[in-house]
């Protein structure tokens, strides 16, 4: 008989609770269960003859994936819940007729382009540090950009005890004591264009992601969600292959 068990946090993943990451934090907490027992991280199940619970409520696979893109408000945290009772995203997708969850994350000041899915496949590719699918920002800030600052975007600069890999950026507005940039990033790391305009000296008024890969908030109003394109959804899947196979190249370059 062939075995088709998988591992635990990839079938929590495909089947929407959570992410790869945050099903091992469920799993770690003891709140998964398979046939009854408290289940480790490790663990492989049977989708078609395991029972998998979490929080005592039975997990059952999706037939039908959904991919949502999200204008995400100033405001709002990337969760699905929080304990503190703060405004979360999940409260904007209720309608769209499946339980979607955040694919990476947008800080709580930070507004734009959110994708929201209960594909675990699609969420892991997206997301996957071997990735490196661009991201672009718009980005208001006080009180001037230099050319020398450019460049460092450019060049990368240490942020947490890392160099940042290279990323565009490029004025496309100023004004009196404000300056509109557009930053593409090729990795992404927690509050990284806060904490690159912060190590340059530069307050963040505005930050806002307008394009993932070749999709576009375009004029999704703020708040708003739809369904991705099937076109949509493959121009991402390859874009984040394309980024691996580039990644791997330079890899074996060094």
């Amino acid at each position: 008989m062939t075995d088709d068990r998988i591992r635990l946090q990839k079938y929590l993943s495909m089947c929407a609770v959570a992410s790869r990451r945050k099903a091992e934090e469920l799993i770690a907490q003891g709140k998964v269960k398979v046939n009854g027992k408290v289940a480790q991280i490790g663990d492989k199940v049977s989708p078609k003859h395991d029972t998998v619970t979490v929080g005592g409520r039975k997990i059952v696979g999706n037939k039908k994936h959904y991919y949502i893109m999200l204008h995400k408000p100033r405001g709002y945290i990337t969760t699905m819940d929080d304990e503190m009772g703060r405004k979360c995203v999940a409260e904007l997708v209720r309608d769209v007729g499946a339980r979607v969850y955040p694919v990476g994350r947008l800080d709580k000041d930070s507004e734009g382009l959110l994708l929201m899915t209960n594909d675990g496949e699609f969420a892991n590719h997206m997301t996957h540090p071997s990735k490196h699918i661009p991201k672009t920002y718009r980005v208001t800030v006080r009180p001037d950009v230099t050319e020398d600052m450019l460049t460092a975007f450019a060049t990368g600069m240490e942020i947490d005890g890392r160099i940042t890999a290279p990323a565009d950026a490029h004025v496309i507005e100023k004004q009196d004591n404000r300056v509109v940039i557009e930053i593409i990033l090729y990795e992404g790391r927690n509050r990284q264009i806060r904490k690159m305009c912060e190590s340059l000296g530069l307050e963040v008024a505005r930050l806002k992601r307008i394009k993932i890969g070749s999709v576009k908030l375009g004029m999704l109003k703020t708040g708003d969600c739809r369904h991705l394109t099937p076109d949509e959804v493959h121009a991402l899947m390859t874009s984040a292959e394309q980024s691996g196979n580039l990644r791997r190249g330079l890899n074996d370059k060094i």
